[in-house]
């Protein structure tokens, strides 16, 4: 039997990534013999000395081995891919670190996904990680309209909802999703508001066809009908944007509930909004139109994202439990993987007002 050739890579490091083929020219072994003894599972069918001589070979040329490979053969990537409907917005980083750190420690990593609140562009990211061979996706960008459930049941991929919900009936009780109360914390922000003395109060409500748009809404107009009164105005913001925000304000201000029924008289004065981003609009919007926050219009949010603390006045909101909401959508995304037959689970977890510098008594009529 004739000396294996010598290697044009003995000595010298190779600027490619080293292959299987690359390993066993070197070591002097067939490229079989390799991938038994660089695998756990089949190191025992070589003996210890070739094994020892292919992993020193190994090491010395950085083989590691390949994802794809193995996902190929395995039809497992160790691989979750998140999509989220638009990344600019503060809410998601801490919900995504948490999701990522429940995943990490399972030896998953993730794949992050901006849809931009297209639906479109959303079931064309599902189906590129679908080629991609993602073991599980989790979804933050759901809304009415939407193919990404049937995407996933096609493509035999598990998936968990996360902040939204499908709508009854748009194959909800198919997945799993780990919501907040959103009609109890709108109503929160409601009770707050009529505790300080309010009674005309607006609604600016979130983009039709988004779960957290409609809950909103409907606990506003239940907790205002609990306490015997009718909203001012509600009005409808585009999208969950600072723009959307600062246009939908400037509208409900021009109307009459921004000058009062007589249009001689205060209108609203307080305006629960759906979101925090819509805040920073509202404030812009309030600001053009000479009116103060708290002192004219008491103003809360929702979500309690990063930094409304230090705007000013720092904002009164519904904060939402970021890091429990991406534990859980983790914690059962994984389960479900596991075990594919788990009843799925429709998880709402509870937010709590917080106070700040942006809601105030009304101001006595002049």
């Amino acid at each position: 039997m004739q000396p294996p050739a010598p290697s044009p890579l003995r000595g010298v490091p190779s600027p490619l990534r080293a292959t299987i083929a690359d390993v066993a020219r070197e070591a002097g072994v067939h490229a079989s013999t390799v991938s038994r003894a660089l695998n756990p599972a089949t190191r025992g069918m070589v003996t210890e000395a070739v094994a020892q001589r292919v992993t020193e070979v190994a090491d010395r040329l950085g083989w590691r081995p390949s994802a794809v490979a193995a996902g190929l053969r395995t039809r497992k990537s160790r691989t979750i891919g998140i999509l989220v409907p638009d990344l600019i917005n503060p809410i998601f980083p801490p919900i995504l670190h948490a999701v990522e750190t429940v995943l990490a420690t399972q030896g998953y990593v993730t794949l992050v996904a901006n849809t931009d609140n297209d639906a479109a562009r959303e079931s064309l990211l599902i189906e590129r990680m679908a080629t991609h061979l993602v073991d599980g996706l989790i979804l933050a960008s759901a809304a009415a309209g939407t193919d990404a459930l049937s995407l996933c049941a096609r493509f035999g991929i598990p998936a968990v909802l996360i902040n939204r919900r499908m709508p009854e009936g748009a194959g909800c009780a198919a997945v799993s999703a780990v919501t907040n109360d959103d009609i109890h914390g709108i109503g929160l922000a409601v009770d707050h508001l009529v505790a300080l003395g309010h009674r005309r109060i607006a609604h600016l409500a979130g983009p039709q066809g988004v779960s957290t748009a409609r809950d909103r809404r409907t606990g506003f107009l239940d907790r205002m009908r609990h306490h015997g009164l009718e909203p001012a105005e509600i009005t409808t913001a585009a999208a969950y944007t600072r723009e959307a925000g600062r246009a939908a304000m400037a509208a409900l201000l021009q109307g009459p509930a921004g000058t009062g029924p007589s249009g001689n008289e205060p209108g609203c004065t307080a305006v629960a909004v759906a979101n925090d981003m819509l805040c920073l609009g509202v404030y812009d919007a309030m600001e053009a139109a000479g009116r103060r926050v708290a002192a004219d219009i008491s103003v809360t949010g929702f979500n309690d994202m990063p930094f409304v603390d230090r705007i000013h006045p720092a904002l009164t909101t519904i904060r939402i439990q970021h890091d429990a909401m991406g534990r859980q959508a983790a914690c059962i995304l994984l389960a479900e993987m596991a075990e594919p037959g788990l009843a799925r689970q429709s998880i709402r977890l509870v937010p709590e007002l917080v106070v700040r510098a942006s809601t105030a008594p009304p101001a006595k009529a002049p």
